[in-house]
């Protein structure tokens, strides 16, 4: 079987790799994505398949053979951590030169580049953020806006520019499509906002990051001057997550391209999730619509799951029917070694689900799996409170994707001042990674993180992040190439401007939609009812359809371990109405629920149950399931119609030394203690104590 490395470049090879040595990397799909190196190129990859190593060996692979220059290559995609992923990459093959951008940092260069020559003078200052400019444009228009009002509106506001839609077309824009006004508001006085807003912007002189891409493509269109020196530039495109573009970037690219046909794209129909910031696979879907000539590769070899993860992944699109675009899915085929099965788990409420993944997520780290290596995932950023109250109480470090970015918090900021003023005096002579720890120490870095959480702890793990990429950088360094404290400063500086944070050793807590692009060891999918997914708001066939697809993703965020749950109800103590995911109906084993942990609980003639801390004798539930899957073959039933995991589990941890302590646990009533009390007592006072 052909294995696929995870390494950081792509390769195993320090240097420069010949043509040969970067096909032979690769499997026969890869490799056909490599020699197809004249578009149009229309490459349909699954999760897992190794599309950024298909893509950045195309490119190497182009160069090497003197098919490309690098600097004709531009390569785009969505993230900023992408862009830096596939630098990286081509770095690691030894090529130098090829653009690999967003598609808002190319054009923000681009612009900034003609907008002199153009127009005259700097261009517009870019505004980051809408929110003020919505607020008064709202105020203008006689709306009542609250925060969340105004987040909404900035929202509507950025669907309506990438999908290329003026003020006058938004009615009839949002009744074709189906698209409903934000909460409180009507189609007009949305129409009415968008147009206050452009007159704001115009008033203080500032641009939005649609104005970008909209600006540059309008100058290509417009000035020949300025489309032939960018198409002279830029022979060869490569557009990576081909489903999520939205029509103002195509429109974009098509400028880019100004009819040629030397485009490479990757993406796949079932990690289209979205559709509510305008994007749409329609560009993917039609590719070979307008190109009737253009190749078109399958990546399905999945690298990056078991055949457990991949499987229930497949199951879970399988399961949507043609009208879910089944037909269109492409099937995984898992190339890793069989792993632990996926656990589903149903529990009392939402504060039992945090506390019990957070103890899963430290058992793990007990067993070897680094706190970066493991994430929990949600539908919406309000059901993060749990897990961070949830993880600080159980003592594991944890992040929140989506929170303030690394290189604007202030503890990095100061390292890098000092990094940049030892870098004069480095001894290049001297380890690198031991002067990076001496000089951060002066900006409060220790060996040892500190025994406080919270903001103590934050700062540290920054710095340790700085660190750790001090050691990764060393460990790839060669005679040729030694690593220098300069040379840090140097890939931080491009990281920064790319946003491509190192590692923060913490469990990662993210929306499934943060969560895309990024992988995983250990993957917990939370809160799996009807109403969080699919959403509640998810209320047309087509949203219901993205909500799966949703799913699908998260699903195929684990290498190897993956814990599913939901929560019976939301607070504890209260009525069990929530049902786990139609997504899952046929999949969800039929099992009875687990016992509520960490309450007391009423037994036979009111007897209090015993409260549960969930930690047990792992040696004592062995022999229990062993006992047990002996009286189910004896019995010739299934195994948890005798007892269930979670009553022996109970058992385990209670160690009952008598029938009326054992009444006391969960699941186990009068005919239980007649048919099996003797035997269970009899395992429990042999097993030596823990």
């Amino acid at each position: 079987m052909l294995t696929q490395t995870n390494s950081a470049d792509g390769s195993n090879h320090p240097g420069p790799m010949s043509p040969d040595a970067i096909l032979t990397a690769l499997d026969p799909e890869q490799r056909e994505v490599a020699l197809a190196l004249n578009g149009p190129v229309v490459v349909l990859a699954g999760a897992g398949t190794g599309k950024t190593r298909a893509i950045t060996h195309r490119i190497a692979y182009g160069v090497r053979i003197g098919a490309y220059k690098p600097t004709s290559v531009l390569a785009v995609t969505f993230t900023a951590r992408a862009a830096g992923e596939m630098r990286t990459r081509l770095r690691g093959l030894g090529v130098q030169g090829v653009q690999a951008r967003t598609f808002h940092s190319a054009a923000l260069r681009q612009l900034g580049y003609f907008w002199p020559r153009v127009v005259g003078g700097a261009p517009p200052r870019l505004q980051e953020f809408k929110a003020p400019i919505v607020a008064e444009a709202a105020r203008r228009v006689g709306l009542s806006v609250d925060r969340v009002a105004v987040r909404d509106l900035s929202s509507e506001v950025e669907w309506a520019k990438v999908s290329l839609v003026a003020a006058d077309d938004y009615e009839k824009a949002a009744y074709r499509t189906g698209r409903e006004a934000p909460s409180g508001y009507d189609a007009q006085a949305v129409a009415r906002l968008i147009t206050a807003y452009e007159d704001v912007k115009t008033e203080r002189e500032v641009i939005d990051f649609e104005d970008v891409l909209l600006m540059l493509a309008d100058m290509l269109n417009s000035h020949k001057i300025v489309a032939d020196e960018v198409r002279s530039q830029y022979k060869h495109f490569v557009v990576d997550e081909y489903q999520d573009v939205s029509p103002l970037q195509q429109f974009l690219l098509d400028q880019w391209l100004g009819g040629r046909r030397e485009l490479c794209v990757v993406g796949d129909p079932s990690q289209t999730i979205y559709s509510f910031t305008g994007a749409t696979p329609r560009h993917l879907l039609d590719f070979r619509r307008t190109f009737p000539e253009a190749q078109e590769v399958r990546l399905v070899r999945d690298y990056r799951s078991t055949p457990q993860v991949v499987n229930l992944a497949n199951e879970v699109l399988k399961r949507a029917g043609r009208a879910g675009g089944a037909h269109q899915a492409l099937e995984l085929i898992a190339q890793r070694e069989p792993g632990p099965a996926v656990a589903f788990t149903a529990y009392d409420d939402d504060e039992a689900e945090a506390k019990g993944i957070a103890t899963r997520a430290a058992r793990l780290i007990g067993s070897g799996v680094k706190p970066s290596e493991i994430a929990v995932l949600y539908r919406t950023n309000a059901q993060s409170e749990a897990f961070e109250a949830a993880f600080a109480d159980a003592g594991v470090g944890y992040l929140v994707r989506g929170g303030q970015r690394f290189f604007q918090r202030k503890e990095v900021r100061d390292a890098l001042v000092l990094l940049r003023g030892a870098a004069r005096s480095a001894d290049p002579a001297a380890s690198m990674p031991d002067q990076v720890r001496d000089i951060l120490a002066a900006a409060g870095w220790a060996d040892q993180p500190p025994s406080a959480r919270g903001a103590a702890r934050e700062r540290w793990d920054a710095m340790q992040a700085l660190v750790s990429l001090a050691d990764d950088l060393a460990a790839a360094a060669t005679p040729e190439s030694p690593a220098t404290v300069s040379g840090l400063v140097a890939e931080l500086d491009e990281r920064a401007s790319a946003q491509h944070a190192p590692t923060v050793e913490g469990v990662t807590l993210a929306s499934l939609h943060a969560a895309k692009g990024l992988e995983w060891d250990a993957v917990f999918l939370a809160g799996m009812s009807e109403g969080l997914m699919p959403i509640s708001l998810a209320e047309t066939d087509d949203a219901v359809h993205e909500e799966r697809r949703l799913l699908y993703v998260g699903i195929t965020r684990a290498r190897e371990h993956l814990d599913v749950s939901f929560a019976r109800s939301r607070n504890p103590g209260g009525r069990a109405t929530r049902k786990r995911t139609r997504f899952l109906d046929g999949l969800w084993p039929d099992e009875p629920r687990a016992p509520r942990a960490a309450r007391a609980r009423t037994g036979p003639k009111g007897q209090a149950r015993t409260q549960l801390t969930g930690e047990h004798d792992a040696a004592l539930f062995d022999a229990l399931r062993e006992w047990r899957r002996e009286v189910a073959r004896e019995t010739d039933k299934p195994a948890y119609t005798v007892l269930t995991d979670a009553t022996l589990a109970a058992i385990a941890e209670i160690r009952p030394s008598g029938t009326t302590e054992l009444a006391r646990v969960n699941g186990i009533g009068p005919a239980k203690i007649d048919r099996y009390g003797p035997t269970i007592l009899a395992i429990v006072a042999n097993a030596p104590a823990s």
